[in-house]
């Protein structure tokens, strides 16, 4: 609090420059309203520090830090509520072997190449780039967020990609 006041009188005094410095400008030299200039700014930010607005500012944005791009904030927001549910479960918050620990744990087998090139429908032996091709328009088709779109189907075809990829 003290140091709040002690930055509010350099502020006041700071302020009495300007305007002297202001007055004697319009008065004699233009010159001294460029002299002027840099102390009023610097009692702006003097006041703007000593009245709380600089920290109330810093805090809120720090809290409304709003994420760009699609989908980005609720990705963030999933992770951590992810972490916070994991660790009342009794589980760590951390990394362990390169897999989070939100992860759920693997039950679901790879495709076979067979499958594989069946849910991508594919025929066997595709190059890369037909995979790749084929993947891109299959994921379009099955994403859940499509109206169409189903969760299962979209697994499957991720997991039939990445076993063709291995």
């Amino acid at each position: 609090m003290e140091r709040d006041q002690l930055v509010m009188g350099l502020a006041a005094v700071f302020a009495g420059i300007t305007v002297l410095l202001a007055v004697l400008g319009l008065s004699y030299s233009l010159f001294l309203l460029v002299v002027a200039v840099p102390f009023g700014a610097t009692t702006y930010f003097m006041w703007y520090q000593a009245s709380g607005r600089l920290a109330e500012q810093a805090r809120t944005r720090r809290v409304r830090r709003e994420p760009s791009g699609f989908g980005a904030g609720a990705r963030r927001e999933n992770v951590r509520e992810n972490r916070r549910r994991a660790r009342r479960n009794g589980r760590s918050g951390g990394r362990t072997g390169g897999r989070s620990s939100t992860d759920a744990p693997r039950t679901t087998r790879r495709p076979t190449r067979a499958e594989a090139y069946r849910a991508l429908d594919l025929e066997p032996g595709a190059s890369t780039a037909e995979v790749k091709r084929a993947y891109r328009s299959k994921v379009k088709e099955v994403h859940p967020d499509t109206e169409d779109g189903d969760e299962e189907s979209f697994r499957r075809v991720n997991r039939a990609y990445e076993s063709l990829n291995e």
